[in-house]
């Protein structure tokens, strides 16, 4: 992953453990109103609280199995983490320019793909004029890949 995109796992970790205090005193609020069994406030808010612990654990989890690429030992001889990558559909000649990014990175809207979609799958380790096929849902597409840069 990039290092931005490790700075953001970090600081939504941040934020969320954050947001722990503001559910404990909602609990405890709560807690306060009397019998737990019918008291919706009470469910509601250990349901967040579960809810957060999930998010936690997971963020947690990403940024301790993270590797952070080193940009600068990258190269442009072929389509790997973090190219920049400019292809043409062979079918509706369109071009499209793609970052390839990891999972956790990815925003399609941005035109950053994650390298485990088909498309990212099937452009890394090409060079530039290659021609590559990949499986999609809705049929087999061919992009040649006109550029690569970082």
């Amino acid at each position: 992953m990039t290092q931005a995109g490790y700075d953001k796992l970090k600081k939504e970790l941040s934020d969320a453990l954050s947001q722990r205090p503001v559910i404990s005193a909602a609990i405890a609020e709560a807690r306060e109103k009397g019998d737990l069994s019918e008291n919706a406030e009470y469910d509601a808010a250990r349901d967040a609280q579960g809810l957060l612990e999930v998010r936690i654990a997971r963020l947690k989890d990403k940024l301790a199995n993270a590797r952070v690429i080193d940009e600068s030992k990258l190269s442009t001889d072929s389509v790997q983490l973090l190219s920049k990558v400019t292809v043409r559909n062979l079918q509706n000649k369109m071009e499209m320019k793609f970052t390839i990014v990891g999972e956790s990175e990815a925003d399609f809207s941005k035109g950053l793909l994650s390298s485990s979609t088909p498309i990212g799958k099937a452009l890394i380790g090409h060079s530039k004029g290659e021609v590559v096929e990949a499986t999609v849902p809705s049929g087999v597409m061919k992009f040649e890949i006109l550029d690569i840069a970082l």
